[in-house]
């Protein structure tokens, strides 16, 4: 986390531009060079990069996660605002994820026809190179204006986390969906499976008491990694869609050069990338009992 957090901030800093300028150098302001010096001082950006990082880092570790360049308010506020609607959407665009891609991969293995199992599998793919701001403004070009189901004003809470939804759903199925084919492939192929099948064991039970375990533990790692393309996809999605979130903060502060923003952002995003990780690693073994014979061993 310390490695993130100094990376996070040099790379933050070698960004070209200076947010003072970009925020109050506005002729309509009427600022002069003497006042933006005196405003980098308040903000302290005047300060050379080691204090600055030493502040920040202090900062940090006391909980004060500094002052929004642009907004002029403290952000752990603004990140407070922002959380509750990006953790919605992004809960319930890992859920229809999750769907989607058991539903692709139980239909392009177990299904009767050949043409319909060649078919599901050949989605994962296609939905792996769908951008997702394209797929975000084709929906809602035809499902809110051409046909209407959605509405783009004044529409319910429900009804507007339909699209933003769908648009976050389908580029993290598509990995998901992948490897779920491969491991249910690797496990219809282990001999116990083909024991089962000779004792007469039906495709539903096979699938609900053997393959769906053996298989999951792939996927839930794969899961894990997948955080990163939720908050990237929350960038996009909130942006496209109008919603108010991480993403679209994280938009206006690279747009304004927001650094303490920014900052806060991907440490907060790395500290859930490390959490989410460690509950799949501790998860992996209630799955799998082998692992937790290797961790005894």
């Amino acid at each position: 986390m310390v490695a993130t957090f100094v990376l996070a901030f040099l790379l933050l800093q070698a960004l070209p531009g200076d947010a003072i300028v970009a925020r109050y150098a506005s002729p309509e302001l009427g600022l002069t060079e003497a006042q933006l010096d005196e405003l980098r001082t308040v903000y302290g950006t005047d300060q050379p990069v080691w204090v600055q990082l030493g502040q920040s880092a202090l900062g940090f570790l006391t909980g004060d996660l500094g002052t929004s360049l642009q907004s002029g308010a403290e952000v752990e506020e603004l990140i407070a605002s922002a959380l509750p609607s990006t953790l919605a959407l992004a809960s319930l665009g890992f859920l229809a994820a999750v769907l989607l891609a058991v539903g692709i991969a139980v239909a392009a293995t177990f299904s009767g026809a050949e043409w319909l199992r060649r078919a599901f599998r050949s989605l994962p793919p296609l939905f792996v190179s769908v951008p997702v701001f394209w797929l975000g403004i084709v929906l809602l070009q035809v499902v809110s204006f051409r046909l209407g189901l959605i509405p783009v004003i004044n529409a319910d809470p429900l009804e507007a986390l339909v699209l933003p939804v769908l648009t976050l759903a389908v580029p993290i199925a598509a990995p998901l969906a992948q490897v779920l084919i491969r491991s249910i492939d690797d496990t219809v192929a282990e001999p116990f499976i083909t024991v089962a099948k000779a004792r007469g064991a039906s495709p539903r039970w096979l699938l609900s008491k053997e393959v769906a375990r053996n298989a999951l533990l792939p996927t839930l790692t794969i899961a894990g990694v997948l955080f990163g393309e939720l908050v990237a996809g929350a960038v996009v999605t909130e942006t496209v869609f109008a919603r108010t979130g991480l993403g679209r903060l994280t938009q206006e502060a690279v747009a304004t050069r927001d650094i303490p923003v920014l900052q806060a952002i991907v440490v907060i995003s790395a500290i859930g990338f490390v959490v989410i990780n460690l509950l799949v690693d501790l998860v992996a073994p209630a799955i799998d009992p082998r692992l937790r014979k290797a961790v005894h061993a």
